[in-house]
């Protein structure tokens, strides 16, 4: 039992299964998911796998190797399964907490402390989140950590330094192959900068496999761009153009929009905050070195990320990857100093972060019945285990606050992240829940009745086209901004309500019927958060 209790790898495993694997279907897809499933089915559908598509139109912004991944699971599993299709980047994940795990351990971190770094990341807000989401960004991340577990290794062991520039450089190519240079800049550019400031580099006899790792990660990662462009070279660079643009001009935001980035840890945020607090916690670690390392990472990354004038918050999820490491070095201080604390302010702060979650514990469980008692049927399961599961972890959490036993503090606060994937999850369906809710998938019934065809009128959006299971023609031809009807006296027509198709000149020749509609949000339609990009009208068009 002793064994088991010390196995960390093992305890590690549960809880990221725990965070990932249950309800990993209950969310819809958003709009970066779909466009990766879509080009995915497509892949596989119409085998685009080197020139992609996503509504049979070509799609060169994001590498494919995530895309690769997830067109395979679709062949096992199917593509109506958004459960099988959110594995891989499950699996993904994954590779990233043993990842950090094993750089705590090459820092020389306790396991202990390396193992409570695993789990703060694991349990931070937007590395879960992401984590659950099959888009490219947890593949660029986890694929450039294990770079950076060899370049490591490369840097501080002078055995086997071919394989660890190989490995180095084949995951390199890898994380470009996901997402271009995103995690070069805004992980390995910052990971570098921090080692270069605390350990220094000590390139005797290694430039020529840092060279090695260089050359192989350009010539992965630069394979698929520049076939692309050789073969298709007026979309590519018209696509380039457009994805360049966006850098400078496209949601823009100032300088210090990050500023507030250790929020993206969720429940950690305070101890996140008071981590990055240097002067008050460099005499408490036990290993100023490493502290200091993890330190500047994490800032570097902040900083980078904010040169740029695109900013969005989940640019910020690399950030998070040395600022949980960084965090460690707070939870490890307060498991062994917490009962030798004498500062009243200091004591307060902690009793305020930790007691807050413990009362949120009581609050959850009140809340969702509040919002949803009207509507139980078939979740009582859910309720009863989240509601006797917070309140057990919130009476833990108290009286270990209570009797000075930050360890169990520590497990207690994992353990609520725990409880609220594992039986809180399913009450989004009831909360997120818009009663004029209707799937594109209706409209294929009423084209199958009728034997026509469906078009879109000026553009797509990507998770109607998902939900639908096919693409759907747009009518709508950009460069002469005029609209091509189809040779068909009879089809379908989808088009928002603001588009007013009954007075447009095209349609003068034609009858135009209101069948049905689509709405994919799940918010009533009086809600803010209402979409119109995610609706459509949907008509029969017939020549008159």
């Amino acid at each position: 039992m002793s064994k088991l209790a010390h196995n960390y790898t093992f305890w590690i495993l549960v809880v990221a299964c725990l965070m990932l694997f249950p309800h990993l279907d209950a969310i819809e897809t958003n709009i970066m998911e779909a466009r990766n499933f879509i080009t995915a089915r497509e892949m596989v559908r119409n085998n685009h796998w080197i020139l992609t598509t996503i509504n049979d139109l070509p799609r060169y912004e994001k590498p494919p190797l995530p895309t690769w991944i997830t067109a395979v699971f679709g062949i096992i599993f199917g593509f109506e399964s958004i459960y099988a299709l959110r594995i891989p980047v499950v699996l993904f994940t994954l590779l990233l907490i043993f990842g950090v795990y094993k750089l705590s351990e090459k820092l020389s971190l306790t396991k202990q402390q390396s193992f409570h770094n695993g789990l703060i990341l694991i349990t931070s807000f937007y590395i879960y989140f992401a984590g659950r989401d099959n888009q490219w960004d947890m593949y660029t991340h986890s694929f450039m950590i294990v770079c950076i577990l060899f370049l490591w290794n490369l840097l501080n062991d002078s055995k086997k330094p071919l394989f660890n520039a190989v490995m180095a450089g084949l995951f390199f190519g890898f994380s470009f192959l996901s997402k271009g240079p995103i995690s070069v800049y805004a992980l390995l550019l910052p990971f570098l900068i921090a080692y270069g400031f605390t350990y220094k580099f000590q390139l005797k006899d290694k430039k020529s496999y840092l060279i090695l790792i260089l050359i192989l990660g350009i010539i992965i990662g630069l394979s698929w761009p520049l076939y692309v462009k050789w073969v298709d070279p007026e979309t590519y660079l018209k696509v380039t153009k457009i994805e360049s643009s966006r850098w400078g001009n496209y949601n823009t935001r100032p300088f210090y929009y990050y500023w507030s980035f250790f929020t993206q840890s969720g429940i950690w945020t305070v101890p996140a905050l008071i981590a990055l607090i240097y002067p008050y916690l460099k005499n408490s670690v036990s290993n100023l070195k490493a502290y200091q390392f993890t330190l500047i990472w994490t800032l570097a990354s902040v900083v980078l990320l904010s040169i740029v004038p695109e900013k969005k918050s989940r640019y910020l999820l690399p950030v998070l990857i040395p600022m949980a490491l960084n965090t460690g070095f707070y939870i490890e201080y307060l498991i062994n100093n917490f009962k030798n604390i004498s500062l009243k302010k200091e004591k307060g702060i902690i009793y305020f972060a930790f007691g807050l979650i413990g009362i949120i514990c009581i609050a959850i469980p009140v809340g969702i019945f509040i919002k949803v008692k009207n509507d139980l049927a078939g979740y009582e399961f859910w309720l009863i285990g989240l509601t006797l599961s917070l309140l057990a972890i919130g009476y833990v959490l108290f009286t270990n606050l209570r009797n000075k036993n930050f360890a169990k503090v520590f497990y207690a606060v994992i353990a609520v992240q725990a409880a609220v994937i594992l039986f809180g999850i399913p009450f989004t369906k009831l909360i997120l829940k818009n009663p004029d809710y209707a799937s594109a998938k209706t409209i294929r019934e009423k084209e199958k009745s009728l034997g026509i065809r469906t078009y879109e009128l000026n553009t797509f959006t990507p998770e109607i086209i998902w939900d639908y299971g096919f693409s759907i023609p747009i009518l709508l031809n950009e460069e002469t901004n005029k609209i091509n009807l189809p040779s068909e006296s009879k089809f379908g027509l989808l088009a928002l309500k603001k588009d007013h198709v009954d007075s447009k000149k095209e349609f003068q020749n034609y009858n135009l019927k209101k069948v049905s509609s689509i709405d994919l949000n799940h918010v009533p339609t009086d809600s803010k958060k209402h979409n119109d990009r995610l609706t459509r009208i949907y008509y029969i068009v017939t020549k008159k």
